[in-house]
């Protein structure tokens, strides 16, 4: 099926075979289906009711919720409409969220509940672009100026009945429109509007779609925001082939959503593989002595099985007979636990670790590792059915060109390259030169053609979650308190942010002196139980002003500053950071490795 623009899809589905699940959501302790037809007759209604209340083509609609049906309904009549889709974390704080609301210039906004609500009308006065604002579940009497969704729908429905002939305006989009606004944390922390056409997203669509084997009998649970590209462009690849998308209630119960819903196909990011092999790992070594035993040689297995398995002709005659056994033994069950029907996961938005992937593979839990950017659509590179290599993020898909430059860093060109950055031609310029997106992402080919990622380039962190996290405003906020000096974010691939800290050495010793704590060497007050509380109290301060996803979970404080002499600052004083980390490294991965209930210090 070719596709034009995301219009496309939801005009498809109407045409085509209709279902009684095309949308499943969890209420009350059940799960519920939305039909085909109903879920259709819902974007054209919505899609009516934004055009009544004056929202046209090129109008920046914003969506501040968490995922539910109503977020994929809301998303599609927006574009319906002729109008631009703006998400935005639920996540986000007021601010954050007022920032986006104005630099879009968003003139309507949906949002899912009275705290989301609360956001907004906060900054409301200062939006003047900001005409209409619905709520998904409405809270009671709702503010002036707020409507609920369902009367967005009303005016729609009112709308077609006076006059059948006004569906004529929908569906009108071109290739070249705009589709959304992407806003993404940039190197200075002040987020940057990715614009994603209908034609770049329509293209890695397709080109997703033709990679990898996604069919209309498949069930996909939908665990990733949908404010991020990743989980929404495969949510429009899901439902340009008629699967069903069933929407986890949270991150936290996917394990009970993979047992009831028992999806085909799950997208996830490195951090929730990384809990399940934990998971996985802690179960079997649970088991009694000789069951052990068996799991643990049924890991090694795994493991060889995974590690052999882009080699020609797969694991070898031995190894595969190990396999078969264990299968039997473990990996059965295993896979029983995560739904029992799993056809594969696509890991994304950061680096998975090669030997998780490898064991996890080798139990018949099928990973396909892609990489991109928000800027890219987002897919750049994916391993598929066809072209398995684990450790890398695969081949670059159809109608990419990607090349190395000198430094090694990944350029890309093709039609899934955004138009630009909203508002902000300078970073533009900065980030497409000559037609080529500079990805600020190290990279290597290997033998197989496929890409390998070795570094970033860019001041960005990724957590293992698929964060997108500038650390220097985190530091700026941590070096403003009087009692540090220096600090360096950490977390790049982990789970989690956590801080290296040079205090200020005279005011801890001023600290010392009033609090009567004995001593004025620096590395033993360091360590003193009062010191660390009082660390521990401004550094929860300071994580009360950050996102959560922002926040420091551990830190470290150092007995020495970091210097130039040592090749840790450069003469502008910035950190050095790979420098900093592997002077560090085993502080860090002690961080790292305490459990979930050990404190910060």
């Amino acid at each position: 099926m070719s596709l034009r623009t995301l219009c496309d899809i939801p005009r498809r589905l109407r045409e085509g075979v209709p279902r009684t699940d095309q949308l499943l959501y969890k209420e009350r302790g059940a799960w519920h289906g939305i039909a085909t037809g109903d879920l259709c007759d819902t974007i054209r209604d919505q899609a009516l009711g934004l055009r009544a209340l004056g929202i046209g083509p090129g109008d920046r609609v914003a969506i501040l919720s968490e995922n539910r049906p109503e977020w994929t309904a809301t998303d599609y009549a927006i574009l319906s409409a002729g109008a631009v889709t703006v998400p935005i974390y639920p996540t986000l704080l007021p601010d954050q969220v007022a920032f986006i609301l104005k630099d879009s210039g968003a003139r309507a906004l949906f949002v899912s509940t009275a705290a989301q609500l609360d956001k907004a009308q906060a900054a409301r006065p200062a939006l003047a672009a900001l005409a209409a604002v619905a709520i998904f579940d409405a809270p009671g009497p709702l503010p002036p100026g707020v409507r609920t969704w369902g009367a967005v729908a009303a005016l729609g429905a009112a709308a077609r009945a006076a006059d059948p002939a006004v569906e004529r305006a929908l569906d009108a989009a071109a290739p070249d429109d705009l589709a959304t606004i992407i806003y993404t944390s940039g190197t200075t922390g002040q987020p940057k509007g990715v614009m994603l056409t209908h034609g770049n997203l329509a293209h890695n669509v397709a080109a997703c779609c033709a990679a990898i084997p996604f069919q209309s009998s498949d069930v996909c649970l939908s665990v990733l925001p949908l404010s991020h590209i990743y989980e929404r462009m495969v949510e429009y690849c899901y439902l340009h082939r008629g699967a069903t998308i069933a929407y986890a209630e949270s991150v936290e119960a996917l394990a009970a959503s993979m047992q009831e819903v028992r999806p085909t196909i799950v997208c996830c990011v490195p951090r929730l593989f990384e809990k399940m092999h934990r998971r996985i790992l802690d179960t079997g070594l649970a088991l009694p002595a000789a069951r052990r035993a068996v799991f643990r040689w049924a890991l090694a297995v795994a493991g060889a099985c995974g590690a052999r398995a882009r080699r020609p002709g797969g694991p070898r005659w031995l190894l595969a007979l190990q396999r078969r056994i264990a299968d039997r033994l473990v990996y059965r069950a295993v896979r029983e636990r995560i739904g029992g029907r799993l056809r594969f996961f696509v890991s994304g938005s950061a680096p998975l670790q090669r030997g998780i992937a490898e064991d996890l593979n080798g139990m018949g839990i099928v990973i396909y590792e892609g990489y991109g950017l928000t800027e890219c659509s987002p897919v750049i590179t994916l391993n598929t059915p066809a072209s398995l290599c684990i450790g890398s993020v695969g081949r670059p898909i159809d109608g990419l060109e990607v090349r190395l430059a000198e430094d090694g860093e990944i350029q890309v060109r093709g039609p899934s390259v955004m138009r630009g950055y909203h508002n902000d031609p300078a970073a533009t310029r900065e980030a497409i030169v000559d037609g080529w997106l500079l990805t600020g992402d190290i990279g290597r080919f290997d033998g197989h053609g496929c890409l390998v990622i070795t570094d970033r380039k860019k001041e960005v962190l990724k957590t293992s979650g698929g964060k997108m996290i500038a650390p220097q405003p985190i530091e700026s906020l941590l070096r403003a308190d009087r009692f540090i000096g220096q600090a360096v974010v950490i977390g790049e691939r982990r789970r989690f942010l956590s801080a290296l800290i040079v205090p200020n050495f005279d005011q801890i010793r001023s600290y010392a002196v009033i609090k009567g704590i004995a001593g004025t060497e620096i590395a033993a007050l360091l360590r003193h139980p009062r010191v660390l509380d009082l660390f521990e109290r401004r550094i929860a301060a300071i994580n009360e002003r950050l996102a959560r996803y922002e926040r420091i979970r551990r830190f470290r404080l150092l007995d020495r500053e970091f210097t130039t002499e040592a090749g840790e600052i450069t003469p502008t004083l910035k950190p050095r950071r790979r420098v900093i980390e592997e002077r560090h490294r085993a502080l860090i991965e002690a961080m790292y490795a305490e459990g979930p209930a050990a404190a910060a210090r």
